[in-house]
């Protein structure tokens, strides 16, 4: 969906002009993934066989709501098309498990609630709900991946690396962003904050850049401009043993319209991969 929201010209481009094999499934038909009714689920389906495409996993809006009873720091807020309350999250997971089935993957992403001003006295809580989602995930040979997200509890590498301390199930994994941990003031994704994390619960990867502005906000920049340095990050993956997906996630629009943005990012992405070492 940062190529179309027409999936079969989404799916089309990424097989045919990008040489994709693989693609991560967030939304389509401006709907999020979550939403589709069965018949748009089989559409789905038919398209990934038409194009010869597998799924790397479900980017599903899970716990991307309010931690109940806390004062939210998030005003802004982009669901993708989903607004589940904190009540309907445990449907929302059992929606996923079944996605996940449904599209043959092992990994579902997911969040830890809107930004709260103090998370301390509610992490623990927190914690437990992510350790008792991974399990009942495990119960179904399925991986969740945490994403760090500026909007959400844990955003950086040092609060991804604590999340991941505090919740050490063995299927209960990390979908690393950089661009989003360089969303903070003074963050180095790579390689200060990339250093910090357990390697081996790197479960997935969101390829985007950011530039911050000396106000404190950001915007975001095609995959090779910004402070993410990918050519070297993407070199520690290869070097740290990373074998799973690299999702181009790019959210800048700079270039007009999704797709021709999605396309320059793409071609940094490949870029950097060269320069890196790696296979592309």
């Amino acid at each position: 969906d940062e190529i179309s929201q027409d999936f079969d010209h989404a799916a089309s481009v990424a097989a045919n002009d990008f040489g994709l094999r693989w693609i991560e499934l967030r939304g389509m038909w401006n709907k999020n993934l979550t939403d589709l009714d069965a018949n748009e689920l089989a559409e789905s389906r038919r398209i990934l066989k038409k194009y010869d495409l597998r799924v790397t996993d479900i980017g599903s809006p899970l716990f991307k709501t309010d931690w109940p009873g806390a004062p939210s720091k998030t005003k802004e807020r982009d669901r993708f098309h989903a607004d589940f309350t904190f009540h309907q999250q445990d449907a929302l997971l059992d929606h996923c498990i079944d996605l996940a089935h449904t599209f043959s993957t092992d990994r579902i992403r997911c969040f830890d609630f809107w930004r709260l001003k103090d998370p301390k006295p509610y992490r623990e809580a927190m914690n437990r709900k992510l350790a008792e989602a991974a399990e009942k995930c495990a119960k179904h040979n399925l991986i969740l991946l945490l994403e760090n997200e500026m909007d959400c509890n844990t955003g950086t590498g040092e609060e991804a690396a604590a999340t991941l301390a505090a919740v050490p199930s063995h299927n209960f994994m990390l979908n690393w962003d950089p661009g989003n941990a360089g969303t903070f003031p003074g963050a180095v994704p790579w390689p200060h904050g990339y250093n910090l994390l357990p390697k081996h619960r790197i479960g997935h990867c969101h390829a985007k850049n950011v530039k911050r502005e000396p106000n404190g906000k950001f915007e975001w920049q095609p995959v090779g401009t910004g402070v993410v340095d990918w050519t070297g990050q993407l070199r520690a993956l290869r070097e740290d043993g990373y074998h799973y997906a690299v999702s181009l996630e790019t959210h800048w629009r700079g270039a007009g319209t999704p797709e021709a943005s999605s396309r320059i990012s793409m071609t940094d992405l490949k870029k950097a991969l060269a320069a890196s070492g790696a296979q592309c």
